[in-house]
């Protein structure tokens, strides 16, 4: 019996992978923890066709590699380089594989401060927003021809403003209930991704990983892009989450030249001012920015997209 279809796409490996390392530094200790998730495409197509794990390099492995790579790798306080060393490992260790997904997310742990200064070896999570990585490391041409995509961001970036966002002349039909307002809450959880431009004259390479780290210079871009989107958000006289989305998005490509493209999701989080007049109290309903008890509304929300692309 013929099959009536054909393996068209195939990757696999293990999410979810959960490490966190310390360096220690004399008594100045560093930390992170990551979230990795590492799948591999190549010849594995009998796998799934001719059940022949022959091909497979077994997921625990997979699991075991970043484990051993979170020990051993010179990367591993740099999420980004981290992630392209891994990628480049699967690639260059195995020859049937061709392309390799890293994604990682990066927990936050900031250095408690004593008397003001940054404790040595204490940390606290001080915020749930995560760093993100998403690198392709490519040889399906070769390993002496490796290319890769690198994106950086941050997720679950929770952040309200009291004042200066308003939403006026928007589409009235016979469909809108929503009032125009002036002077209102805005909120969002801010998902950000940007694809940086890898080094033109340096080939990618696990020997080469430290010449790249060092002109992408993460550590400096990374917090940069943050302080964009903070700014922004903060100093805008918002006249829609779109408008503010698009600036934030100039201003991370104004400051770091090595993004070439950035994406931006936010959802509209809503808070809706609560009548409180059956209690003969007055919550500031009769004009606009005057309430001040809300509900916070979880659902629906607004969902706003964009990408800016560097001319």
């Amino acid at each position: 019996m013929s099959e009536p279809g054909y393996l068209s796409a195939a990757r696999y490996g293990k999410q979810l992978v959960k490490v966190a390392r310390v360096v220690r530094e004399g008594d100045k200790h560093y930390i992170v923890e990551y979230v990795i998730r590492a799948l591999l495409e190549g010849d594995i197509e009998t796998s799934y066709t001719k059940a022949d794990n022959s091909v497979v390099v077994a997921t625990d492995s997979i699991k075991n590699t970043c484990n051993i790579f979170a020990k051993t790798s010179p990367h591993v306080l740099n999420a980004p380089i981290f992630a392209l060393h891994l990628g480049l490992h699967f690639v260059t260790k195995y020859e049937h594989i061709t392309k390799a997904f890293i994604d990682i997310e990066s927990l936050k742990w900031s250095r408690i401060e004593v008397d003001g200064k940054p404790h040595k070896w204490s940390f606290v999570r001080d915020g749930e927003e995560k760093s993100t990585v998403e690198a392709v490391v490519d040889a399906s041409a070769g390993t002496d021809k490796i290319t890769a995509s690198l994106v950086v961001g941050l997720k679950d970036l929770l952040v309200l403003k009291t004042s200066g966002s308003a939403f006026t002349n928007f589409v009235r039909d016979e469909f809108t209930t929503l009032g125009e307002v002036s002077d209102r809450i805005f909120s969002t959880s801010v998902s950000l991704q940007n694809t940086i431009s890898l080094p033109p004259n340096t080939p990618l390479s696990i020997d080469n990983l430290t010449s790249i780290e060092t002109e992408l210079d993460f550590p400096k871009v990374l917090p940069q892009i943050k302080k964009d989107v903070l700014e922004t958000f903060a100093t805008d006289e918002s006249a829609s989450v779109q408008a503010t989305m698009y600036l934030t998005m100039q201003n991370i490509l104004t400051s770091c030249p090595a993004v070439k493209e950035s994406s931006m999701q936010l959802p509209n989080k809503h808070y809706i001012p609560i009548n409180l007049s059956a209690f003969k109290l007055d919550n500031g309903l009769g004009y606009e920015g005057g309430a001040e008890v809300f509900h916070p509304s979880a659902d629906p929300s607004g969902y706003i997209t964009a990408t800016v692309t560097r001319k």
